[in-house]
């Protein structure tokens, strides 16, 4: 059997159903480095994905709350679909009050997401809606 997922993807299983991936948020191959420099590195960060699949398409759901729809670029490639995109560090104003912080556990900066396609994918007919804060992007079936 041919291996179906690459180390920097996520991929949709051709067998069994059940979608599987070894993710890579680094994009370095080194799945388990760890998400970015926390102090600022040149570093991504990977946003959670759900897989799903129906008897027409597949659907992917990709959590970007507090994205700016703008700010999400989604490419299609050979046969990998990759996210790319920013979001700013959340912040509220107070006035001209000093903001200390104590925790800063919602990732922030440059983020890259890739997701292997099926074979059966058609690539050309790939469609997104961005609402509620998710990402859905519909993959028709060919």
């Amino acid at each position: 059997m041919a291996k179906l997922i690459k180390d920097e993807a996520l991929s949709f299983a051709t067998g069994g159903g059940r979608p599987t991936g070894k993710i890579d948020p680094t994009g370095s191959g080194a799945a388990n480095a760890g998400y970015y420099n926390f102090y600022g590195g040149a570093g991504t960060w990977s946003p959670a994905v759900n897989l799903y699949e129906t008897e027409t398409s597949y659907l992917v759901c990709v959590d970007l709350a507090g994205v700016e729809k703008e700010k999400i670029d989604v490419q299609v490639q050979a046969s990998e679909l990759t996210l790319r995109g920013h979001r700013e560090v959340p912040w509220q104003q107070q006035g001209d009050t000093k903001l200390k912080v104590h925790v800063m556990e919602i990732d922030h900066g440059a983020f890259v997401r890739t997701v292997e396609l099926p074979s059966d994918a058609a690539q050309e007919q790939i469609t997104a809606a961005y609402r509620d804060g998710l990402l859905w992007i519909e993959i028709p079936k060919k």
